[in-house]
């Protein structure tokens, strides 16, 4: 029987999701990849332990995440109940509902149906009472906002959902967003949005900014640009890699030469830094308080105690963050 490690906190840093009270450690665990059917539960445990016993609680789904949709929180309800269930009031367990889900007009966008229909769906895989937040997934062209808000307020007021999200929204919808659950009384504390040194789409489009001005926190994924921010293709792509082995996410046309190279200078500058790249990766996400927590991913528990380490790298002086700019831009 799995017994979380007794020093679980003493490293990691934990930090308010913007002005609530809600305190989320600073490097969270995605099961976006590596979590579905097609992977090795053994494995899923294992990434799930070493996460926790040093202080990862923050566990980050998806009602679609797989292959196939909904298997991520099928095998992280497992591991519940088999082994975190004891830690379920130290844990923070999020999911999301507003991709392709199920066939028909109802599974999909930011239906209040869908949604709510999605949440019940999502606790009866995880073997849950509750979330601890919920995000609607990705804006919606063709649903009125307060339809969707509306149903992340009833999500929460019926119990089934602690804290309400938003997840790939930009600056102006959030805003408008926040305005209507502020009215309702429904705590939305956070947003999780894609930021990495080569995509700061965030910074153009209007998200940090105005997340910082609402007092919301942001949680970034895809930090490390699905494994290009690594040293994993400075010298070519590997036989195991999922650029070769599922190719959705990660495929050749991503990685360009152009890319590459900038990787292979901003590996140089980390080296001079004393440090890997995916951590100096890591750091510069976090490096202002508008950042709350990174989204990691992992398909070693090797990757998650190296990631971890972010959480002591020096903060950038003004000469390297120039310098990152000068090889990216």
């Amino acid at each position: 029987m799995y017994i979380a490690d007794e020093k679980r906190y003493e490293t990691m840093k934990f930090r308010a999701s913007g002005k609530s009270g809600l305190k989320l450690p600073e490097v969270v665990l995605g099961l976006w990849h590596n979590f579905g059917d097609t992977a090795s539960f053994e494995r899923m445990r294992e990434l799930c332990f070493t996460a926790f016993d040093n202080g990862i609680t923050h566990f980050d789904l998806a009602n679609n995440y797989g292959p196939e949709p909904g298997s991520a929180e099928k095998n992280f309800g497992r591991i519940l109940k088999e082994d975190l269930m004891p830690y379920r009031d130290e844990l923070i367990i999020s999911t999301k509902a507003g991709y392709d889900m199920w066939l028909g007009p109802y599974g999909n966008w930011g239906s209040r149906k869908y949604l709510l229909a999605s949440l019940d769906q999502s606790l009866k895989r995880m073997g849950l009472d509750y979330v601890d937040i919920f995000y609607h997934h990705r804006m919606d062209p063709e649903t009125p906002l307060e339809e969707t808000m509306g149903a992340l307020d009833q999500a929460v007021k019926s119990g089934k959902a602690l804290y309400a999200g938003l997840s790939n929204y930009d600056g102006a919808t959030m805003k408008k967003a926040c305005a209507i659950l502020r009215e309702l009384h429904c705590p939305f504390v956070i947003n999780q949005n894609r930021y990495s040194i080569f995509d700061r789409t965030i910074e153009k489009n209007g998200l940090k900014a105005a997340a910082k001005e609402e007092g919301v926190g942001i949680i970034t994924f895809s930090p490390l640009e699905q494994g290009i921010l690594t040293d994993r293709y400075l010298n070519g792509i590997p036989e195991d890699s999922r650029v070769k082995t599922d190719g959705r996410f990660l495929n050749k046309e991503r990685l360009t030469s152009d890319k590459i190279e900038k990787a292979r200078a901003l590996n140089e500058l980390a080296k001079e830094r004393g440090e890997s790249l995916a951590r100096m990766a890591l750091k510069w996400v976090r490096k202002d308080d508008a950042v709350t927590s990174v989204l990691i991913g992992a398909s070693r528990p090797e990757q998650i105690l190296d990631n971890i380490k972010m959480i002591n790298s020096p903060d950038f002086t003004e000469e390297e963050l120039q310098k990152i700019d000068e090889i990216v831009l």
